[in-house]
This record gives C-alpha cells, structure tokens and sequence, in this order.
C-alpha cells in the first residue's frame, strides 16, 4: 500500500476547525449499542448541524477492536458539531454485513466509514452509496475496486514485514513458525504476505510450515494451533493476523505447557491480548492507529459532504480524487515493556 503523507493537510485542518467550531460538543457514547444524542451545532464554515448523521458500520460489531476507530471519529463529530451512530453486523458473516449497510444507505446518512468484511462483497453496495450522493469512506479493511473515496489504515503488508522481523528477533532468525490467517479477508491476507516475503527475503534459516485458517475465533485458532503443534513439535513461532488468533494461539500454547518455548507474534490491543502479553504468554502484539482511521475518517466524511474539496465532476473529468486513495495510519510494536500504556488507550 502506497504511504500518504497528510500531516500538513490534517495539521491546518484541525488548527482552523478549532477556531471556527469548537464550541460543538456531542454526547455520542462509545458502546456500540448506542447510537448517541444530537451534539450542540457549532457555527463557522467547518461547524455542521446536528440533523447530519454519519455512520460507522463494521463487522464483529461487539469487539474491543472498533471501540477505539469510533471513539477517534467521536472526537471528531464534536468538532464539526454532528452526530455519529455505530453499527454493524454482529457475526463474522458477509451477507449480514451487506444487509446492514444496505439498511445504512436507506437512511440516506450525511457519511458512512466502513470497514469491509470482504473486498468484492461491499463493493456493489459501496457504489450504490456513491452514486446516490453517500460519500464512502473505508477503514482497516477495504474494498480497492470500488467507488470508495479513500482507505485509512495500518500499512497490513508492512505490518507483516515488522510481526517477521519481530519474530526473528524472538527465535534468533532460526526455526519452524506458522501463520493463523482467514482467507478472504484483504488486511489479513495482506499481512500474511508481507510475513512471508519477509521470512523468505530475509531469514534463511527460518521455514514456514503450516499456514492455517482461524476464521478470526478464538476456539476455531486455539483448536487449529493444537494441530499444528502436533504436526511440528519443533515449532519455534507463530504469527496470529488477528486478535481473536492470538488469543486462540496463546490458549493452545498454554494448553501445550510451551509458553516461551514457541514464541507468539498477535496483532491489535484488546484487553485480552493485553493481558496475554503483560503475563508473557503471547511475546508481542502490533497496535494499529485506530483512533486516526475514525478521526481522519470523519473529516474526510465531512470534507465531501460539505463539498470543501474538488467538485465531484472536476475530479472525476481530470483524474484527480479529492483525497489520497490510501492512507497509512500507523503501527507500534507492544511487548510486556510497554504493555501498560496500552490500556489506558
């Protein structure tokens, strides 16, 4: 994924709304099950009113993980002085999510940011909100082939270049390791690619080999990671693309009474992984910037909505779209050092 730099743009952004409109306050909670109050309408060029309505819609809409995405795009309706509503569906099922959105796009919201389970299933959805004048704004997982304006997340394939090079780190660059990672799924698939080509580039002496479906459960990950166990009892490492992997991972690991014999590479910061690695038994976890895809997302909601950037029909005749196609929102590595910064997060 290409890196976009927007630290100049976002920087001016924040410093002029602050002026003009940040008397706007909301009282949107973060439980997902709430869809918030109207916030107090601020007033200036970059101040809205309360009737717009953006949404949020995910997919496992219960987890942890989207907690912090909707807070950051919270943060940022209290700027602009609009409401946010969270939703999504509540399974790992794709044809919940279309339904869900679909509902979303009848309402005919100000916004919606979007995080999409599969990256062909969306997309008629996707282009059906665009083309009814519903800006589209993806985050975490995309949907590349669609009329989407813009894709805020973690760098996936460079995330998986550092969850390589840190599990090399973590078994001296030797040994066997494994991978847990759900087919289908774009930013999964992504950063188990970037694992792999970094293991084949740059760790000879490490082989990968078992590279297994998780299907982004704890019980399916724990019960996957038994067998692979079984299957290499050699196994130095493996890296979990998902929090409920890791989680998963961990439980067999511990099962296996191999807690720092096969070191665990997991990705987000959920309390359960937190806790995980503070105790030791999963060695490192990557944090993404979730706070920055919903800040940045809902500006960017906001921008078109109001039309603060190029008119759809210059861009469109020129090839020139209103915002960087993709941008990179950032990934840390959270070892038991560090642990407890993350939980205040």
């Amino acid at each position: 994924m290409r890196r976009a730099t927007l630290i100049g743009t976002f920087a001016s952004l924040v410093a002029l709304a602050g002026v003009i409109a940040g008397c706007g306050t909301t009282s949107n909670s973060p439980n997902p099950t709430n869809s918030g109050a109207s916030p107090t309408t601020g007033t200036g060029a970059l101040a809205g009113s309360a009737s717009e309505k953006y949404e949020m819609v995910t997919f496992l809409s219960g987890i942890d993980y989207w907690k912090g995405a909707y807070k950051g795009m919270q943060d940022a309706a209290k700027l602009f002085g609009v409401t946010t509503v969270y939703t999504g569906a509540s399974n790992y099922d794709i044809n919940q999510e279309v339904t869900v959105l679909n509902q979303v796009i009848a309402q005919k919201p100000a916004g919606i940011l979007l995080t999409c389970i599969n990256p062909d299933a969306l997309k008629p959805s996707i282009d059906k909100a665009i083309s009814e004048g519903i800006p589209v704004v993806t985050f975490d997982s995309d949907s590349p082939d669609s009329n989407r304006y813009s894709f805020l997340a973690t760098s996936n394939y460079e995330a998986g270049v550092i969850a390589a090079d840190t599990l090399a780190k973590l078994t001296g660059g030797t040994g066997d390791v494994a991978i847990l990672v759900t087919p289908g799924q774009l930013n999964l698939q992504q950063r188990a690619q970037g694992f792999t080509d970094t293991i084949k580039q740059k760790y000879p002496n490490m082989h990968i080999v078992a590279v297994e479906n998780g299907k982004e459960n704890q019980i399916q990950s724990a019960s996957v990671t038994s067998a692979i166990l079984s299957a290499h009892p050699n196994l130095v490492g493996i890296f979990g693309t998902d929090a409920n992997a890791g989680v998963g991972i961990a439980t067999a690991i511990k099962e296996a009474n191999k807690v720092g014999k096969v070191h665990i590479v997991s990705f987000d910061t959920d309390k359960a992984t937190l806790d995980l690695v503070k105790s030791g038994v999963i060695d490192a976890t990557l944090a993404q910037g979730t706070w920055n895809m919903g800040y940045w997302g809902m500006q960017f909601l906001f921008e078109l909505h109001h039309n603060l950037l190029h008119p759809v029909s210059d861009w469109k005749a020129a090839h020139i779209p209103p915002l960087p196609p993709n941008v990179d929102t950032g990934v840390s590595v959270v070892t038991k050092q560090n642990v407890d910064f993350y939980y205040s997060n």
